[in-house]
């Protein structure tokens, strides 16, 4: 590749934008490098997966140039490749979930998510790689193969967007979609060294789905470079949409843009750190964290520690109730036999058992720790605009491990548990954005820094990450090897 198409892939999403709808540069030209960087790099990472026909990419681009030659922008993604987590509907594009027993699903509709990305002219080119029905924070399955870390290809690259994550650290990708119900978008943003957010539960809309009323655990988000590019896709994915009823209506003209005054003064930050001991948690991860915060500090915000106050059991019981109940059908859509079990993973299966016993009592009492979980909630961000927790409890781990058994000497009870520090915000539908916190000791592998927010606070809460980002200069300038 050279040295000008490299410069052209380091470019933010909204600079693409710009230097397209200036007429500086074609969608042909930024298509084709897409394809040059993927060919180059992803049969090493494989971050992407169920790439389309160069030809007919080639084809689409041409479309948008033709369009803006004719003076019609579809909108700020005109142009812009990107490829749909596969978890999300793309119509041409199987929807597999990594899963070989749905190999050959082929979408005949958008999720909502990627028609409003295409509508706002982006071109989908492929989809990103993701554990088996999304579940571990490893992205790895039987259909596809493993994603590797951007940073270090020996080790694990998160999930379940972990494909999106990777191919955007590695510059395949201007900027990606993904979806998030246990960190999904706040682990791998973290372990790639990028922005993954979390929207408030009924922001991003989703449909279509089987379940449209319980199923709120799960949301579809942003995942970007900058904080402004995660700021207008959040921008383009949100917004009411009738057949999701509890989808949250946008007022017109709003714009989750944080502008450029954005800024960390004054800023509260409750830091919930390990929880008191609670998180078992790698060595150097919370020393690297205060580091981060510590910028925070110097930048004028108020950082204070902080204990949750709340049962972290009971919490985790419910927690774990709620999952399986969630889970479980997902699975069930594809157990069309005995013998169907031999091509799921052990962790799918394991939800699915453990949901045979469950109650309605059982659900609603689950419910009810998760109504007073969110009103506890509600009383700390009286106190604080943002609370911060790790986005993971490890370093990177090797990618021939399924997820950690142990961190230091204590066992985890769970394939979940060294990512519990991700389930507060899912729990109270907050949003959480995870923003880039450095490096290990070795400077081999990132970490993220998990910020939430209040009930609805989604364009505060990136106020806030847009005033972090502004601190972290250089640790922005540093790229993965293999994408300089």
């Amino acid at each position: 590749m050279n040295p000008s198409s490299s410069s052209l892939l380091l470019a933010s999403a909204s600079e693409l934008s710009r230097r397209i709808h200036a007429r500086e540069l074609s969608c042909r030209e930024l298509m084709q490098t897409t394809l040059q960087r993927v060919a180059q790099l992803n049969p090493r990472y494989n971050a992407i997966v169920n790439l389309a026909d160069e030809g007919v990419l080639l084809q689409q681009a041409d479309a948008h140039d033709a369009l803006l030659a004719r003076g019609q922008s579809m909108g700020w993604m005109h142009g812009l490749p990107f490829a749909a987590k596969d978890t999300a509907h793309a119509a041409g594009f199987a929807t597999t979930l990594g899963s070989p027993l749905l190999k050959d699903a082929v979408a005949t509709q958008d999720s909502t998510t990627i028609a409003r990305m295409k509508a706002a002219g982006g071109i989908c080119i492929a989809k990103t790689n993701m554990p088996e029905f999304g579940l571990g924070s490893h992205t790895f399955n039987t259909l596809f193969g493993t994603t590797r870390n951007a940073w270090d290809a020996t080790v694990s690259a998160g999930g379940s967007s972990g494909g999106a994550a990777v191919a955007l650290a590695l510059r395949m990708l201007p900027l990606a979609d993904g979806s998030d119900f246990m960190g999904s978008l706040r682990n791998p943003a973290g372990w790639a060294h990028v922005f993954g957010m979390r929207p408030s539960q009924g922001r991003v809309p989703a449909w279509p789905k089987p379940e449209l009323f319980v199923s709120q655990l799960t949301t579809d988000g942003p995942m970007a470079r900058t904080v402004q590019d995660l700021a207008r896709l959040l921008g383009t994915q949100a917004g009411q949409d009738l057949r999701a009823p509890l989808s949250i209506a946008q007022a017109a003209g709003h714009s989750f843009e944080p502008g450029p005054g954005a800024t960390v003064q004054g800023l509260r930050i409750g830091w919930l750190s390990d929880l008191g001991g609670h998180l078992a948690t790698e060595p150097g991860i919370i020393s690297a964290l205060d580091v981060a915060l510590a910028r925070c500090v110097a930048g004028g915000a108020h950082v204070e520690p902080l204990a949750l106050g709340f049962s972290h059991d009971q919490l985790w019981q419910a927690w774990l109730l709620w999952r399986r109940a969630l889970v479980a059908p997902s699975v069930a859509a594809v157990l069309k036999s005995p013998a169907d079990r031999e091509h799921i993973k052990p962790e799918a299966l394991w939800e699915y058992d453990q949901a045979q016993g469950l109650s309605n009592t059982g659900f609603m009492q689950a419910a009810q720790v998760r109504s007073a979980f969110h009103a506890h909630m509600l009383g700390l961000f009286e106190r604080f605009d943002v609370l911060a927790l790790p986005t993971a409890q490890v370093w990177p781990f090797a990618v021939a491990t399924r997820w950690p058994r142990q961190i230091g000497n204590r066992t985890m009870d769970t394939y979940h548990r060294w990512m519990e520090c991700t389930i507060h915000a899912t729990f109270a539908g907050l949003p959480a954005i995870s923003v880039p916190a450095g490096f290990d000791a070795a400077g081999r592998w990132p970490l993220g820094l998990q910020l939430i927010g209040p009930p609805q606070g989604d364009a505060a809460l990136l106020r806030a990450a847009a005033g972090y980002e502004k601190l972290i200069g250089d640790w922005l300038l540093r790229l993965p090897a293999a994408a300089g």
